[in-house]
């Protein structure tokens, strides 16, 4: 349904319904978003998830998206709202390694509804040029 509404509203746009993790995506793009979902996603999928996302954005794109802040690597279910509900999370320190090696420059991390370990973290891909050594003239 929701899928009807945003096509409905821009007619223009491409819109897909697929698996995240197994979807080709078919471009780079300058913003990339994963919003509340990236900790509903199997912890085995995840780290390839995430180097996904960082190697399909432009040079100097960003990556927004929210994830658990754990301090370590964990799974769990429960059905605090109903039914039975799936969250993973690499621990923290994990994703900003995983961000980092695919050519990612953090920009931004926030834990933002406090005591719960929701963490925003916003991540730039760098451009081949800000690899270069500042002391290289070329």
């Amino acid at each position: 349904d929701m899928l009807a509404i945003a096509t409905s509203q821009l007619p223009a746009h491409t819109f897909y319904c697929a698996d995240v993790c197994t979807f080709t995506i078919p471009k780079h793009y300058s913003f990339i978003s994963a919003w509340d979902s990236f900790w509903h996603i199997p912890l085995t999928q995840q780290e390839p998830l995430l180097k996904k996302l960082v190697d399909h954005l432009d040079d100097d794109g960003v990556l927004l998206f929210s994830c658990g802040g754990t301090d370590e690597s964990g799974q769990h279910t429960n059905e605090v709202m109903g039914p039975e509900v799936y969250y993973a999370s690499l621990g923290l320190h994990r994703y900003i390694e995983i961000l980092i090696e695919a050519g990612g420059f953090v920009r931004h991390v926030e834990f933002d509804q406090h005591p719960e370990l929701h963490t925003i973290i916003i991540v730039q891909k760098r451009t081949a040029q800000k690899h270069i050594s500042k002391n290289n003239t070329e």
